[in-house]
């Protein structure tokens, strides 16, 4: 199951990372600035030097990112420790870089070269230029530039290490408890502000680990790992298995990210769980590119009988353009909209307008944060037809929640 969808979810190229934006800028800027034809960092591999960046124009069959050379054949190492100096004006002029094969294969007449550091100050790669022929205009202040320049690309791979071992450490963490299914639904009941009665749960999932941590570091975790279509329908498959122990006429909202809407993952399960009891609650952290595959996904569940709910309306991230093109059974007002509601006029007009958008469009509104009185009474007033919250009803098993609540 987990390889499945770790190969759903890589259907798409991904963007080059600004770091190697600027790793390959500060290449191509130092090469032309010392007139040398090859530019290359390079990341040590066991007892090889591995070219990662390359600017080297028509040279490609000389030089190429993923090419590698022996380290005991190439100067990184004799310039680490000593033997050769960062800057080699005319290779011709010292006896031991002539005693090196790749002087003469290469060849390599001129070089200058810079020692790349981990943040734990362990050597990397190197920074390098190099020219088949010598140039004895280069001087200290060109060495000066090259540093600068290899200070800028150490500190974009030093980043990039970081991020890549915190991705590593997220795919491990999320990876285990996927493998363990260490986490639990609870059900969150929504109640009819007009008479108080039970209409529907929300499921919320909640995580088991030795160290506390809320669900959105997990689901964050499983969105830096690539992982987040396999939790989110892990979450899901969980949720809908309660579809039998709900009240008679209540329906179950679940979650999830327009992206992993869009992977058309959720179709069969909802269809097996009994889809005319379901409401897709969409969340959105973050912008989707995938519109088109995010609208046909959706017509497809609706087509099942599932209702489309969009959550944090009214939080910043559920954008109008969605809302207009996935036009929505369900608009759920975000907490910091329903929060101090009754005495703020902004959250109020802003609500009121979100209640007549609704009512043109014929879907219904569901307050979500609701956790005073005043707030119900003012949501009820404006039109709201829904509301969850502390006040009515905090996230636990099916069976805790009343039949019906008087405010």
């Amino acid at each position: 199951m987990l390889q499945k969808h770790i190969d759903i979810g890589t259907s798409a190229p991904a963007a080059r990372p600004a770091s190697d934006r600027i790793i390959d800028d500060a290449l191509r800027a130092v090469r032309e600035h010392l007139d040398m034809p090859i530019a290359y960092l390079s990341e040590f591999v066991d007892d090889r030097s591995v070219f990662r960046h390359v600017d080297a124009p028509n040279l490609a069959h000389m030089i190429a990112p993923g090419d590698s050379k022996p380290l005991d054949e190439v100067y990184c190492r004799h310039i680490i420790e000593g033997r050769l100096p960062n800057l080699i004006a005319d290779t011709g002029a010292l006896e031991f870089a002539q005693s090196l094969p790749i002087t003469r294969a290469a060849p390599i007449g001129s070089h200058v070269s810079v020692p790349i550091h981990r943040a734990d100050g362990s050597v990397y790669g190197m920074f390098c230029c190099l020219s088949p022929v010598p140039n004895p205009s280069l001087n200290e202040r060109d060495l000066k530039v090259m540093r600068m320049f290899a200070d800028l690309a150490a500190k974009q791979v030093r980043e990039q290490l970081e991020r890549d071992g915190d991705q590593s450490a997220a795919w491990q963490r999320t990876t285990g408890m996927l493998a363990e299914s260490a986490y639990e639904m609870l059900f969150q009941p929504i109640y009819r502000l007009c008479d108080g009665g039970l209409a529907s749960f929300e499921a919320l999932c909640r995580f088991r680990s030795e160290d506390y941590r809320s669900p959105d570091v997990w689901f964050a975790d499983a969105r830096r790992a690539g992982l987040q279509v396999e939790l989110e329908t892990a979450v899901v498959e969980a949720a809908v298995r309660a579809l039998p122990e709900l009240p008679a006429g209540a329906r179950l909202a679940v979650n999830a990210s327009p992206d992993t809407v869009a992977e058309g993952t959720l179709l069969p399960i909802f269809r097996a769980a009994g889809s005319d009891r379901l409401t897709l609650e969409i969340t959105e952290h973050e912008q989707t590119t995938r519109l088109d595959r995010l609208s046909r996904a959706v017509a497809a569940l609706r087509d099942e009988g599932v209702r489309i709910a969009i959550d944090d309306v009214g939080a910043g991230y559920a954008g109008l353009h969605q809302i207009l093109r996935l036009k929505p059974d369900v608009l759920k007002l975000d907490m910091s909209l329903v929060r101090d509601v009754d005495g703020d006029p902004a959250r109020r007009a802003l609500a009121s307008a979100l209640v007549r958008f609704a009512g043109e469009t014929g879907a219904h509104v569901v307050a979500e944060g609701i956790e005073h009185e005043r707030e119900w009474h003012t949501l009820r007033a404006l039109g709201v037809d829904y509301g969850q919250g502390w006040l009515v009803g905090r996230p636990g098993a099916i069976t805790d929640a009343a039949p019906s609540v008087r405010i």
